[in-house]
């Protein structure tokens, strides 16, 4: 369904509203010559002020102070780790007439390298599909450069990346005015051909040579102003989608390495058990097609013909097991010990009344739909890896590591993944995978199980959070948050970037996991002292910085009590959030999805809308649902299956600044939809005994057909106030977790205390057993298709 997008109105000298300043889009800028034998060029950006907003003149609202957040965030602070090395992304025109472009990314299905070729065309006046982007191996000189997390690519590199191809266009419009003996003003560029005041046409490509540089040269650049665009802003369909429809597209798994075999590791019954020893080893190699099995610190790792014969091998094996680190640990006795975690509620209490919430919120999978996999070929003190990894640099350095080799003696082909959301952040399987082909001598093409991935992957993290308000006559005093959480495991390389960063805006004496909290954790509200905490329980539990992180659990839990606010106030939940938002920015987005949504309309009894804001990667989201709860909606029954209560509608307005590519935003919002409903709703693991009771997506319920809103109204603003993009990958979780939750408390007359809303119902499936530790091996399925 198309997006409603808002026009931007026209304004002759370029600015957009609301900033006092003239036509930041024509700021200069240093690039860089690469001495290379055809045009090389490279960008180096300098710090600039952004997204100014004007507060909301309200004087029922005690104004709020802005949360560290508000004025440092998480993409600042990945964008200053980046800053650095900005000058070594660099953009190469070919003899063809092609550029090309090795971006430091990570592309796991967001529409990176697509929004990459539009920004690149966009200033060099080409076509998209004259752009070549591919993702580069990991580059170490890169630092901080190579990260792909928190919805921060577009953000980072938007700037260097244009700068580049704007000195790219320079260099061949200086080198086609020396060739044609006239001047630069009067050429034209389009679509790699330069045009000369008489008609000459000169390619790209004829000109790389002459427009290289001998030496490095530092080169002022100017940009192309906002008004001349004409790609970035347009609609356009990710590059990859045809090949993703036809079966073409490569994934990891697809690739096709000379000798890797394919690998599958048995693992133990409960939460990283390790193997104490095999009983029947060399009964399993002698297996049909089981060329390999050895003994690896994650468990037993069998190579085999076939993925099938590999399973059915793991199966068989009967190995000796630790305990874990979780052993005898459940839901309710991990929810014990973060309530022994939970910091105080400081503000003191004036005059008025007091109101409360206290929300729990279950471990949920943090399992993508592309198993996590790897290739490795350790030999001979040399490994080349091949796997999707959004830090190849600290994965080659823990590689590196493990093997006892020599960084640079790692090379790590960085593929792109069947989605992430966080995930990949993380690099488990190379790094095994470089284990097993080491022990083995050989390469190996290691392929996790939907089992692996549900019962010993990486999750996101139990927690609870408690939220006071104190409401003093027509005013909020105080709103304070207390997010407490299973420890949250970092990478080395997400962990070091925020540490570098971390000396250009001190934080205090904060761990890693609380730096990241303060920088993603805002309140929108002017709501008085606004304080908002972490504390983490560390538990030993394998976690991840999964799909917008803390936002989901500490929106819900705010919107929640906005929603009890409000209704002490005697006021509408829309009517509140419009009048207290603390920008006019914010509540421009609140009024407009409130009449997209027709808000307060006449409903069935049993249903109900629901609203919640959110405010992250620089912009703003409002989400309005209509949730169903009536009896024969929630009893429905799908056989295996997790119903209940049903979202019919949802309105999403979002607001992240410059668009680069309507469509591709729209995608990502709806991605992000379909996970709020699912963390709201159905998803969680379940742990029981130190293990968890999921072992595949037949059995954990991320949103499925039956779950999806038959309705969805995604609004685009493009009258944005701020000058570049904000951060969009995550941008559609958190404001629809709070929406649903606001929902039912209104369809149902019950806040919801605990997430997913249906983590306590019977298990409409079987489990499978912890011993084997995976199903058996693929079959034809003929008996389930009924």
């Amino acid at each position: 369904m198309p997006a409603h997008r808002a026009p931007a109105p026209e304004r002759p000298d370029g600015d957009k509203p609301g900033f006092g300043r003239s036509n930041v889009s024509r700021r200069r800028f240093l690039g860089y010559l690469v001495a290379a034998p055809t045009l090389v060029v490279a960008a180096e950006v300098g710090r600039q002020a952004l997204f100014d907003g004007a507060p909301v003149a309200n004087a029922a609202a005690t104004p709020s102070p802005p949360l560290p957040a508000e004025v440092y965030d998480l993409l600042d602070v990945i964008r200053d780790a980046a800053r650095p090395t900005a000058n070594l992304i660099r953009i190469e025109v070919n003899r063809d007439g092609t550029v090309s472009f090795a971006l430091p990314r990570s592309e796991n299905g967001q529409g990176i390298i697509t929004s990459t070729q539009m920004i690149i065309a966009e200033e060099m006046n080409l076509d998209p599909d004259q752009v070549v982007v591919t993702l580069a191996d990991a580059r170490p000189e890169l630092v901080f450069n190579q990260l792909t997390g928190g919805s921060s690519t577009t953000f980072s590199t938007y700037t260097p990346i244009r700068v580049a191809a704007a000195l790219a266009q320079g260099r061949l419009l200086d080198a086609a005015a020396a060739e044609l003996g006239q001047d630069k003003a009067v050429l034209t560029s389009r679509t790699g051909l330069i045009t000369g005041m008489n008609g000459e046409e000169l390619p790209f490509g004829e000109l790389t040579e002459a427009a290289a540089s001998p030496v490095d040269e530092a080169v002022d650049v100017v940009l192309k102003p906002r008004e001349e665009f004409t790609v970035i802003g347009k609609s356009r369909t990710k590059s990859d989608a045809r090949a993703m429809v036809t079966g073409k597209k490569k994934f990891l798994t697809d690739l096709d390495i000379p000798d890797a075999l394919p690998t599958v590791i048995c693992r133990g019954p409960n939460l990283n058990s390790a193997p104490q020893g095999v009983n029947n080893i060399d009964e399993v190699r002698n297996m049909p097609g089981v060329t390999d099995v050895e003994q690896v610190p994650t468990g037993v790792a069998v190579r085999a013909k076939t993925y099938g014969q590999a399973v059915d091998a793991v199966n068989a094996l009967d190995v000796d097991w630790d305990g874990g680190t979780v052993e005898g640990e459940n839901d309710e006795s991990v929810l014990e010990k973060l309530r022994e975690g939970e910091l105080p509620l400081a503000v003191p209490q004036v005059t008025g009344e007091t109101v409360e919430g206290d929300f729990t919120f279950y471990f949920r999978s943090n399992s993508a739909l592309e198993t996590n996999s790897a290739i490795a070929d350790v030999r001979d003190g040399e490994a080349e890896i091949w796997g999707p990894a959004k830090n190849p640099i600290a994965a080659q350095a823990e590689i590196a590591k493990k093997l006892g080799i020599a960084q640079n003696a790692v090379t790590f082909h960085v593929t792109e993944g069947g989605g992430s959301f966080g995930r990949k952040l993380f690099f488990d399987a190379a790094e095994e995978s470089a284990q097993v082909s080491q022990a083995m001598g050989k390469p190996v093409k290691l392929m996790w199980t939907r089992s692996d991935d549900s019962r010993q992957g990486r999750v996101h993290p139990m927690a609870t959070c408690r939220v006071r308000a104190q409401v003093s006559g027509d005013t909020v005093s105080s709103f304070e948050i207390r997010h407490t959480s299973v420890a949250s495991e970092l990478n080395p390389g997400l962990g070091e970037a925020i540490t570098a960063a971390a000396t250009k805006a001190p934080l205090g004496n904060l761990t890693i996991s609380q730096s990241i909290y303060v920088t993603t954790q805002t309140n929108p509200y002017n709501v008085g002292v606004a304080t908002s905490l972490l504390n983490e329980v560390d538990m030993r539990f394998n976690t991840c910085s999964m799909r917008n992180i803390y936002s989901p659990d500490t929106a819900t839990a705010r919107e929640l009590m906005i929603d009890k606010v409000a209704a002490q106030l005697g006021k509408d939940p829309y009517e509140f959030r419009s009048e207290f938002v603390k920008l006019d920015r914010f509540k421009k987005v609140v009024d407009r999805a409130a009449e997209e949504a027709d808000w307060g309309k006449s409903m069935p009894e049993g249903m109900a809308q629901g609203i919640a804001i959110h405010q992250e990667y620089k912009g703003i989201a409002c989400a309005v649902v209509e949730l169903d709860c009536r009896p024969e909606t929630v009893n429905r029954e799908i056989r295996s299956a997790r119903t209940g209560p049903r979202v019919t509608k949802v309105t999403y307005v979002v607001d992240v600044g410059l668009i680069i590519n309507p469509r591709g935003l729209e995608a990502q919002m709806m991605g992000g939809i379909n996970d709020g409903i699912a963390m709201t709703l159905t998803s969680s693991l379940h742990l029981d005994d130190g293990h968890f009771i999921e072992a595949s997506w037949d059995n954990y319920f991320y949103t499925r057909q039956w779950n999806t809103p038959p309705e969805m109204n995604i609004v685009l603003i493009e009258d944005s106030e701020a000058p570049e993009p904000g951060g969009a990958g995550e941008f559609g979780v958190a404001a629809t977790c709070g929406a649903i939750a606001c929902a039912y408390a209104r369809a149902t007359g019950e806040v919801p205390e605990y997430f997913p809303i249906l983590h306590k119902d019977p298990l409409p499936f079987e489990p499978y057993p912890v011993v084997p530790p995976i199903p058996p091996s693929p079959t034809n399925g003929l008996e389930l298709a009924r």
